[in-house]
């Protein structure tokens, strides 16, 4: 049974600095310049097509109008979040888009408001994250922290994720700043406005099974098991390699839960200001070097979860549940 999520010390080689990367592995000038060019256009189609996508399941859902895709739609609907929100995090880096006005006007209008994101407090706090993971201000502590649990207790965290138990809560953080604070209104009024879109075209109701309903559930599925794959047991460290999971990225994955390249995840920690479309890039020169040895990946996502919910019930700490 696993009682760390930690790498051992012989998977993290000391040999940064090379000519083309940085003691931490962030890359060198002869590199930078490339990595760190903002394509703009290319963003651009990724934000039309997502809307696109969104659109295309609930056009579908209604128009062959069958149980199985209705099931099939829900699902996702539930997905539709992970690209709002991941397209969501590249503007909140100011890294969607090179012109700063653009950047922060699609990431909270066209992206965060609609996904229920307050994009620039998501900034404030996403910045502490990164400026020192799992630290003292860590945000997302108790999301990552006490990894491996038990796998009945990974069944429960996503249990309480499925049946809305998890989506409530952020729902009444929501409607209780709402009172007091002005972005919490302007989200809800553009909740508001997808519904009537909805009920401008005939049908109000898709707005709680297409919309509301999957941001309450099949999303919270969806981001607990992208977010441990990415922190769950890791420790403060300015080594990366023991903050940040990497995995290797498959279809299906990058389908429902890693979008737009943000699986890797390691290579996005180890420089924060590379656009989405070069991390990978960043990740071979990381791999090139012998920084990050074939050992250190997990193979799959299934396998990292594996991991994770692999503690025996003997070993548990005191954790929430």
């Amino acid at each position: 049974m696993a009682t760390t999520m930690l790498p051992p010390p012989e998977l993290l080689p000391d040999v940064l600095p090379t000519d083309r990367l940085t003691k931490t592995g962030k890359p060198a000038p002869v590199v930078r310049e490339e990595l760190r060019r903002i394509p703009n256009l290319a963003n651009a189609r990724s934000v039309v097509f997502c809307w696109v996508q969104i659109i295309a399941v609930d056009y579908l859902a209604v128009r062959l109008n069958h149980p199985v895709t209705w099931v099939l739609a829900f699902l996702l609907a539930g997905r539709q979040f992970a690209l709002l929100n991941i397209l969501g995090h590249e503007a909140a880096h100011r890294l969607l888009f090179s012109k700063k006005s653009i950047n922060d006007r699609v990431g909270r209008w066209v992206l965060g408001y609609p996904g229920f994101t307050p994009i620039d407090q998501y900034r404030r706090g996403h910045m502490a994250h990164h400026r020192d993971e799992m630290g003292p201000e860590e945000p997302d502590t108790q999301l990552y922290a006490y990894y491996p649990i038990t796998p009945a207790s990974l069944r429960r965290k996503l249990t309480r994720d499925a049946i809305g138990n998890s989506g409530w809560k952020n729902l009444k953080g929501l409607l209780r700043a709402a009172k007091t604070v002005r972005v919490a209104r302007v989200i809800l009024a553009v909740q508001v406005v997808i519904a009537l879109v909805f009920a401008a075209l005939g049908h109000p109701w898709l707005y709680l099974i297409l919309w509301f309903a999957p941001w309450m559930t099949v999303w919270r599925v969806l981001n607990r098991l992208r977010a441990i794959a990415e922190h769950g047991g890791m420790t403060r460290s300015s080594d990366r390699r023991l903050t940040t999971h990497h995995v290797r990225q498959g279809f299906w994955a990058r389908f429902w839960i890693a979008p737009y390249k943000t699986g890797w995840h390691l290579a996005h920690h180890v420089d924060i200001g590379i656009p989405f479309r070069h991390l990978p890039a960043l990740h071979d020169e990381l791999k090139a070097s012998g920084w990050v040895p074939d050992a250190l990946e997990y193979k799959s996502y299934t396998a990292l979860w594996k991991a994770l919910g692999s503690r025996s019930s003997a070993e548990v700490v005191t954790a929430p549940q």
